[in-house]
């Protein structure tokens, strides 16, 4: 059984510090001072399968609207919707109304967002060595 749960203490935290590090920096090659950016004022979430750590993501509010980000599953678990349960989960907690929600994707993540109401705006462009597009979710698109 998959559990999303919103991140409240440092232990948890360091968890999610510990997939992301995993994903990102080990998997992707991203450099590891950019990976912990923006961890006070973000808003981070945890997925569980049983009791282990799967998965994490987090929102945070900018100057363009609402960013999600961070979306990380471990590759062990990947293929069982966790991805599909952490977007629902950060979605509904982020405070949509009157904000713009975004995200920039990875270009292999692009359909995947698509399929949730996502729209592609703009260019790509590279973060990380990694080809991005900004996507946008409508205020009307809502994720159950």
């Amino acid at each position: 059984m998959v559990n999303v749960v919103p991140i409240t203490d440092r232990e948890t935290l360091a968890i999610a510090h510990q997939i992301r590090h995993r994903v990102f920096v080990l998997e992707q090659n991203c450099p590891p001072e950019i990976e912990y950016e923006y961890e006070d004022e973000s808003h981070h979430f945890l997925a569980w399968v049983g009791n282990a750590p799967a998965g994490t993501a987090r929102w945070r509010v900018t100057s363009a609207g609402i960013k999600l980000e961070r979306f990380a599953v471990l590759e062990e678990f990947r293929s069982m919707g966790i991805g599909k349960l952490l977007l629902k989960a950060v979605v509904n907690d982020c405070p949509r109304q009157g904000n713009k929600v975004y995200l920039h994707a990875q270009m292999t993540a692009k359909g995947f967002y698509e399929k949730y109401g996502f729209l592609a705006e703009g260019d790509t462009f590279w973060e990380a060595d990694i080809e991005h597009v900004k996507m946008l979710l409508p205020e009307s698109v809502m994720l159950y």
